[in-house]
């Protein structure tokens, strides 16, 4: 793609530099022995970010206050939507419905259950939002295009469901409740219960590592496809083929690029609510 680079994917990865126009590059330091990658400051910047904000929105709508302001106003409606539509329709009131689930509320409710697993629902979506928004601008790149950082996100839901559901259920309980109850004869049960709990164990963990995988390949993919079309550009200068195929390649890359960044929101929301799924599997078991 560009000259000097046998790694046809280096601008996807995870490097201890950002590259700048004409061959130049910052350089990150290294801290107490720790090389300082661009994926690491981006994520931070990501963090950094979402802090002010959310401390922001916070202080606006303490107290039940009316958040007012357009900019406010964007991530407060983002919030409320996947509080509404995404977290509590989701995971339900569970094991906290009065009446057996039967919906009966004796004197006032305040809140949802279901809110107390909003934080980190919210977390994952605005982070990977974030991350995602950050490949958008020139020379720098999306985290979430790194391998390495889905896993570490898969693995921080998988901890998520195990803690939430051993909290509902109780440790033993929530693992032994991966395999369903069967009304079978004790002898077939004792035969058929330890085969289906593995199964049922093994799809627990493979659906935690598509998870990584997903975001992985959507965000690393939509990059890829941007720099083969602006290295056709590169192919072809020394011809008489660049005067047709630069704009073309040009206009080809802006249509990629709004499309990637309705996959920047698309995929924060289904790791969110995927991220949802799973924690009402864990503390819904039946």
């Amino acid at each position: 793609m560009a000259a000097g680079h046998d790694d046809k994917f280096h601008h996807v990865r995870d490097i201890s530099h950002f590259e700048l126009p004409w061959e130049m590059h910052i350089d990150l330091p290294q801290i107490f022995g720790l090389q300082l990658t661009k994926f690491m400051l981006l994520q931070l910047v990501a963090v950094t970010f979402l802090f002010f904000v959310f401390r922001g929105l916070a202080k606006r709508a303490a107290g039940g206050q009316v958040v007012t302001g357009r900019w406010w106003n964007f991530w407060e409606s983002i919030v409320i939507y996947m509080r509404d539509e995404v977290v509590r329709p989701t995971i339900g009131e569970g094991h906290h419905d009065d009446d057996h689930g039967h919906g009966h509320h004796h004197g006032p409710k305040v809140g949802h259950p279901a809110d107390k697993y909003l934080p980190f629902v919210l977390s994952c979506f605005f982070y990977v939002l974030i991350c995602n928004l950050l490949g958008v601008f020139p020379w720098m790149g999306s985290a979430t295009g790194e391998l390495n950082v889905t896993i570490a996100l898969a693995f921080t839901t998988f901890c998520a469901v195990v803690i939430y559901g051993s909290r509902e259920q109780g440790p033993i309980q929530f693992w032994l409740s991966l395999a369903p109850s069967m009304e079978l004869p004790i002898g077939l049960k004792v035969i058929l219960l330890p085969m289906i709990w593995v199964i049922e164990l093994a799809g627990f963990l493979i659906k935690h590592a598509v998870l990584a995988i997903r975001l992985f390949a959507n965000i690393m993919a939509g990059h890829t496809v941007i720099a083969v079309f602006l290295g056709f550009i590169a192919m072809t200068a020394d011809t008489g083929m660049w005067a047709i195929v630069m704009p073309s390649s040009i206009i080809a890359q802006i249509l990629v690029g709004l499309l990637e960044l309705f996959v920047a929101f698309l995929q924060a929301y289904v790791f969110a609510f995927l991220a949802t799924l799973f924690i009402s599997a864990a503390v819904n078991p039946h």
